[in-house]
C-alpha cells in the first residue's frame, strides 16, 4: 500500500516523464524521416513537372555522354568547356525526356520492340545508324549493313571472357557505345512521332498556298535614300514616364526574366614575363644545337615538344603550308628554325625521305583468345596451308577472331600513320615492307596477326619529319607574383563601393553591371569560370570573392545586386524602351517633314536629306533581309505595293526613314503548282514543329533548377 501511495504521489511527474519520453520517441522518428527527406532533398539536381531527378542519375548520363565523346574523338580526357556543354546537353535532354514522357503517355504513343528492331538491323536502318562512319563501305562511301550486322554479332558474343583482357575492354566500350545510340534512336523516334501528329493536325490550304507563292513571285528592283535617326539630336525629343511604361505593357513577355545575379568583376590575365620569354628562347637554342647531332631524334621530340614524334613517313599534302614548304625542299638532316609566333617557338628536322605507296590496302587473320602457345601453332599452321595455295579469305572467314572475318578479312586502306596509331609500329613495318600478295605474321595488343597486303597506291615523295613545337608559359615565379599583387590588391579594398576606384588607381580593369542566371556556363568569354556564378548565387549584395583561377586567368568578383524570377521592373528596360520611342517621335518629324515638300524625285529628297543614293534588287514581300539595308519589313511591304516608276510615300524603318522609287518589277518565270506549294508548306511547317512543339512543352513546364548546387 505504502509503495501504492508513493506511486499515486509521484502520479504527475510519471505522466510529465512518459510524455517526455513520447515527445522523444516521435521527434526522434521525424529527424529520422527528416534527415532522408533532406537527404533526397540534397540530392535533387532538377525537379520537372514534380518528377525529382537525383544527382546521381543525373551524373550517370554526363559521364556516359562523355565516354561517347572520347570514343568518337579518341581523346583520354576532356577539357572543363568541353565537360560544361555535355552537362547542358544531358540536362536539356532529360527535361526534354521527361516531358515527351508524360505527353506521349497521355496519347497512349511509343516505340515498339519490334519498330526498334526495325531501325537498327531490320529494313529501315536509322539515319544516325547509316551516318556512322564505322558502317560506310569506304570504297563505295554508303552505308554498309553487312559491318553492321557484324559489329552487332561480335558485341553480342556470349564468349566475350575468353578473349584477351585488352579485346574484352573494346568489346565492353563498343557494347556501351552501341546501347547509348540505341537510347537515343528509341527517343528520337518517339519525337517524331509526336511532332509529325502536331504537323498532321496544321493543314496548308489553298489560300496560303497561294499567298505564298505571290509573295515571292513578284519582286521589285529600286533606288533609295535614307536619313538615319542619328541625324537629329536625341536631346531634341521629349519622351514621357508614361509613354515608356505603356510600351512596356505592351512588351511585357519580352522582358521575363529567371533569378539572377548583377555583379562586376576584375580578370587578369596570366601571362609569361619577358624572364619566361627570354628562357624560353634559350631552352629552344640549347634544343636546336643537340637536334642538329643527335641520332636519337625520337627522344628528344618527346622530352620537349608538344607534338608527339612520329616515326612514320607523310605525304606533304598532310603538313601545314610553313611544315609542307621545309620538309619539300630541304635536304635529310636539315634543321629550320626557331620561329616563334604566337607564343610559341617552333623547330623542324628532315629525318628522313623516300618515294614509295602512300598507302596499302590490308586484310588479315586475326587469331586471339587462346594461349600463346596454341596461338602460335596455329599461325604455323595456317601460313603452311597459304604457302602451298590455300585461299586467304576463306582462311579469314574461318580462323580470324575480329568481324573483319566477314569479308574475308579485308582491312581496308592504312597509311603509314593510321596503322601507327590504329595498332603498332610492327604492324606498319609488316605492311609497309611485305611485297604485294605476301602474307607476314606481326603481333599486337589484339593478337597475332596474318598480313597480307593486296592492293598499293603509286609511289610519290614521302618524308619523315621531327617537329619540336614549345609554347612559353608563365613560370611558378611569374604565376605566383600575378597573384600575390591581386591578392594585396584584394585584401586592402574588400570594400565594393571603393572597388572601381581602387581599381583605376591599380591599373585594373573593371566590369561592371553584368547579369549571371543560374544555367550560365561561363562569365563572358572567360573559360572555365563557372565556379564565379556558383559564388555569386551563394552570396549577397556587396560582397567581394576570393581569388579565382579560370584557365588562363585570375578573377574575383563582387555582387551588386540580385534579380527575381517573373519579369524585369520598367526602370531597368526603360533606357531601351526610351530610345525605340526617341526614334519613333524622330521617325514621324523627318517622314512628315518629307511630305511636306511633295518632291518628284529620290533625287531630290537624297539631297534635302543630306543622304547619298543607293540601289537594292530583287525585293519581294517575302524578302527577310534587304541586302545592304538588313531587316526592315515596312520597307518591304511598302515597295511591294509601289507600282513600277513611281515614288513611294517616306517609310519610317528600323534605322532610319526610306524615299524610294521602283525602276523595275520582276516576275518569276514560274507557273503556279497548288500541290507544289502546299507540299513545301507542309514540309516547313513540319520542321518548324519539330523545332517549337517540344521547346513549348519545355517552356510551359514547372522545372527546378539546382545544378548551381552541384556544378
Amino acid at each position: 500500500m505504502a509503495t501504492l501511495e508513493k506511486i499515486r504521489s509521484k502520479a504527475g511527474l510519471l505522466v510529465i516523464v512518459v510524455g517526455l519520453a513520447l515527445f522523444a520517441f516521435i521527434i526522434g522518428d521525424f529527424l529520422n524521416s527528416g534527415s532522408t527527406y533532406f537527404r533526397q532533398t540534397q540530392e535533387r539536381v532538377a525537379k520537372v513537372d514534380g518528377e525529382i531527378v537525383k544527382i546521381q542519375d543525373y551524373q550517370s548520363r554526363v559521364d556516359e555522354m562523355a565516354e561517347m565523346y572520347k570514343m568518337q574523338t579518341g581523346s583520354t580526357s576532356l577539357p572543363e568547356e568541353y565537360m560544361s556543354q555535355i552537362r547542358q546537353s544531358v540536362f536539356d535532354a532529360m527535361v526534354q525526356e521527361i516531358i515527351l514522357d508524360e505527353a506521349t503517355a497521355q496519347l497512349g504513343m511509343g516505340v515498339s520492340p519490334e519498330e526498334l528492331f526495325d531501325m537498327v538491323q531490320g529494313e529501315n536502318i536509322s539515319p544516325l545508324i547509316q551516318q556512322m562512319q564505322m558502317f560506310v563501305n569506304p570504297q563505295t562511301g554508303a552505308f554498309d549493313k553487312t559491318a553492321l550486322l557484324n559489329f552487332l554479332k561480335t558485341i553480342s558474343d556470349d564468349n566475350i571472357a575468353n578473349y584477351p583482357a585488352n579485346q574484352q575492354a573494346e568489346l565492353i566500350k563498343a557494347k556501351n557505345f552501341w546501347l547509348f545510340w540505341e537510347k537515343n534512336i528509341k527517343r528520337q523516334r518517339l519525337e517524331e512521332k509526336y511532332t509529325t501528329l502536331l504537323s498532321k493536325a496544321v493543314a496548308v490550304n489553298t489560300l496560303d498556298a497561294k499567298e505564298a507563292f505571290d509573295e515571292n513571285a513578284e519582286s521589285s528592283d529600286i533606288i533609295y535614300a535614307m536619313q538615319s535617326y542619328s541625324s537629329i539630336p536625341d536631346s531634341t525629343v521629349q519622351v514621357s514616364k508614361s509613354e515608356i511604361e505603356k510600351l512596356y505593357n505592351q512588351r511585357k513577355e519580352m522582358f521575363k526574366q529567371k533569378e539572377g545575379k548583377v555583379i562586376k568583376y576584375i580578370a587578369v590575365d596570366i601571362r609569361p614575363s619577358k624572364e619566361d620569354y627570354d628562357k624560353a628562347q634559350a631552352d629552344i637554342e640549347s634544343i636546336k644545337e643537340e637536334l642538329v647531332s643527335t641520332e636519337k631524334v625520337a627522344d628528344l621530340v618527346t622530352e620537349n615538344s608538344e607534338v608527339p614524334y612520329m616515326d612514320a613517313f607523310f605525304t606533304a599534302s598532310a603538313f601545314d603550308p610553313e611544315l609542307k614548304q621545309f620538309a619539300t625542299t630541304a635536304e635529310i638532316g636539315a634543321v629550320y628554325g626557331p620561329v616563334f609566333e604566337n607564343d610559341k617557338y617552333r623547330m623542324f628536322k628532315l629525318v628522313d625521305k623516300t618515294n614509295a605507296p602512300d598507302s596499302v590496302k590490308v586484310s588479315h587473320i586475326m587469331l586471339a583468345g587462346k594461349s600463346e602457345k596454341e596461338t602460335a601453332a596455329l599461325a604455323d599452321s595456317l601460313m603452311n596451308v597459304l604457302k602451298k595455295g590455300g585461299n586467304f579469305e576463306e582462311l579469314a572467314k574461318q580462323f580470324s577472331a575480329d568481324q573483319a572475318a566477314e569479308k574475308g578479312g579485308e582491312l581496308g586502306w592504312f597509311t603509314e600513320a593510321t596503322a601507327l596509331r590504329g595498332v603498332n609500329e610492327d604492324f606498319k613495318n609488316a605492311i609497309f615492307s611485305t611485297p604485294m600478295n605476301n602474307v607476314a605474321v606481326v603481333k599486337s595488343l589484339y593478337g597475332t596477326h596474318l598480313v597480307k597486303v593486296t592492293d598499293k597506291t603509286a609511289n610519290v615523295n614521302k618524308y619523315k619529319v621531327a617537329d619540336i613545337d614549345m609554347s612559353v608559359s608563365p613560370s611558378s615565379k611569374t604565376y605566383s607574383n600575378i597573384y600575390n599583387e591581386l591578392n594585396q590588391f584584394i585584401s586592402k579594398n574588400s570594400d565594393i563601393a571603393k572597388l572601381d576606384d581602387a581599381a583605376k588607381e591599380a591599373g585594373y580593369n573593371v566590369i561592371s553591371d553584368v547579369t549571371v542566371t543560374k544555367d550560365n556556363q561561363t562569365l563572358g568569354s572567360i573559360k572555365n569560370s563557372r565556379p564565379v556564378i556558383r559564388w555569386a548565387f551563394q552570396n549577397d549584395k556587396g560582397k567581394v570573392s576570393e581569388i579565382f583561377e579560370c584557365d588562363d586567368k585570375f578573377v574575383i568578383a563582387a555582387v551588386q545586386g540580385t534579380l527575381a524570377e517573373g519579369y524585369r521592373p520598367v526602370d531597368m528596360v526603360a533606357p531601351l524602351l526610351k530610345a525605340e520611342l526617341i526614334n519613333k517621335k524622330k521617325g514621324e518629324k523627318i517622314a512628315n517633314e518629307l511630305s511636306a515638300k511633295n518632291l518628284t524625285s529620290v533625287d531630290a529628297y537624297a539631297q534635302e536629306m543630306g543622304a547619298s543614293i543607293d540601289s537594292v534588287k530583287f525585293i519581294s514581300f517575302g524578302t527577310r533581309r534587304i541586302a545592304g539595308i538588313g531587316v526592315e519589313p515596312k520597307l518591304n511591304a511598302m515597295v511591294s505595293l509601289t507600282p513600277e516608276g513611281k515614288i513611294g510615300a517616306p517609310v519610317q524603318g528600323n534605322n532610319g526613314v526610306y524615299v524610294f522609287s521602283v525602276y523595275a518589277k520582276n516576275k518569276e518565270n514560274k507557273e503556279y503548282n497548288e500541290a507544289d506549294e502546299i507540299r513545301s508548306l507542309d514540309a516547313a511547317n513540319a520542321y518548324r514543329f519539330g523545332f517549337q512543339a517540344i521547346q513549348s512543352l519545355v517552356n510551359n513546364a514547372n522545372i527546378e533548377d539546382n545544378r548551381i548546387r552541384f556544378y
